[in-house]
């Protein structure tokens, strides 16, 4: 039996769900909510320094920008100010900070209906991480 490293395989949304299952919950999300971006948010595959975050779905407005969002999620991981992190969508790093959720998501929405975005550590300015 293959063993599964905890953020890989089963534990990532896309594994937790059938395409099905996804596709008929965004289409849901999108029906009752239109003026909202159904988005995963899942650690970086390999990612070793953050923590994963308490949840991965998000019901993100379409007008809110990449600098707000990445606010968000700073602050739920509760990062502290020498932290740097950055956000990844479809192997992008995220590098206009003012660019919409809804532009992301016509641009980078999955075939289920979700925008997937992973967040992963960047160790800048000196910073030492614990068990270096």
């Amino acid at each position: 039996m293959a063993v599964v490293h905890r953020t890989y395989g089963a534990h990532r949304f896309k594994h937790r769900k059938t395409f099905t299952a996804r596709k008929e919950e965004s289409a849901f999300i999108r029906s009752k909510y239109p003026q909202k971006i159904p988005v995963i948010v899942e650690r970086y595959p390999g990612e070793k320094h953050l923590k994963s975050l308490d949840r991965t779905k998000f019901l993100v407005p379409q007008d809110v920008i990449v600098s707000h969002f990445i606010t968000i999620i700073r602050n739920r991981l509760a990062l502290t100010p020498n932290q740097a992190f950055y956000l990844v969508v479809k192997n992008k790093s995220l590098s206009n900070m003012y660019t919409t959720i809804a532009e992301l998501d016509e641009e980078y929405k999955d075939s289920d209906g979700f925008l997937y975005i992973s967040y992963a550590s960047q160790e800048m300015f000196g910073a030492n991480w614990p068990g270096h």
